[in-house]
């Protein structure tokens, strides 16, 4: 018996960092994501393999049914212990899947580069959840930590927004289809951000505004949501990367990198990596390209 479990990848498109306290963020699921694959299997073991889009594995290793229930293991960090933690973290909430089984062959295929950082952990967490029936949200709260809107944007195949009202996750779809989405384009920064790393960043960082900062960028992701003209949408955002260049004392990703380019650019999540939002009049292909930036996707190829 073969059972297949499917989630979104993610784009925040505002809100980073700020949705940790409370913020409104706008999130996108993408039409890229990744599957989990469950077979029966025996010996009280799970065989793992993980694909990347390419089909090429990734990571092919055994883990015991014991490793699960102890979660004893090395103290460095590698794949195996991070998905020992994740499944030992999944059986406290639910210990079926392994009390009631025999075994699993576990399969993951990604249909993106795991490099593009929209959501290798968030998708295989949540897929997890769903195999194992249990709440996604308090699994990630359980394990890697973070807002949540990823295991939200995994869940939904339409724009959402996302906010924490008193710890619990907030979703509501959002019809967001303007006009300009032909104006927004989506580049690869050639580098994965480590996520953990940014949101440790961000609470050094955090001063004594946070109320007045959660009150701006929470009427500045209204005004995203209901900008009815190219024009208004990338004043908006502009506004949104000024607004988090101040908090985390660091420049915008077009200061560093692009400060010649006729158009806005938008860090998306992890300041630093992974994609940027591009609104342009023109077609910026040509542009990205020359200074070595060759992954550039238009939003009907991103997004659900």
């Amino acid at each position: 018996m073969k059972t297949t479990f499917y989630s979104n990848g993610k784009l925040l498109i505002t809100g980073e960092y700020l949705v940790l306290d409370g913020a409104k963020a706008f999130a996108l699921p993408t039409k890229f994501g990744q599957n989990l694959i469950v077979e029966n299997g025996s010996n009280q073991e799970i065989q793992w393999k993980s694909y990347n889009y390419d089909n090429q594995v990734w990571f092919d290793d055994t883990i015991l049914f014991s490793e699960i229930v102890n979660n004893v293991q090395d103290k460095i960090e590698t794949v195996k212990t991070t998905l020992i933690n994740i499944l030992h973290e999944a059986y406290l909430l639910n210990p079926t899947f392994i009390k009631d089984g025999e075994g699993y062959k576990i399969s993951t295929h990604l249909t993106f580069p795991k490099n593009w950082g929209l959501g290798t952990s968030s998708t295989l967490l949540n897929n997890i959840a769903q195999w194992t029936k249990i709440d996604a949200f308090i699994l990630l709260k359980n394990s890697f930590g973070g807002s949540g809107y990823d295991i939200a944007c995994a869940q939904n195949d339409t724009a959402i927004t996302y906010r924490l009202e008193q710890g619990l996750p907030i979703v509501e779809t959002v019809d967001f289809n303007p006009d300009f989405t032909q104006n927004i384009y989506f580049v690869y920064l050639n580098k994965k951000q480590n996520s953990k790393a940014a949101i440790n960043a961000y609470y050094n960082n955090k001063n004594e505004h946070l109320a007045k900062n959660i009150s701006d960028n929470n009427k500045i992701t209204e005004a995203v949501l209901n900008a009815k003209t190219l024009k208004e949408f990338a004043f908006d955002l502009q506004k949104h990367e000024i607004q988090l260049s101040n908090i985390l004392e660091i420049q915008t990703i077009k200061e560093i990198a692009f400060p010649d380019f006729n158009g806005v650019i938008k860090s998306l999540g992890a300041w630093g990596g992974d994609f940027v939002m591009v609104i342009s009049k023109d077609d910026p292909t040509a542009y990205f390209v020359s200074r070595g930036y060759e992954t550039i996707l238009s939003y009907e190829e991103m997004i659900l």
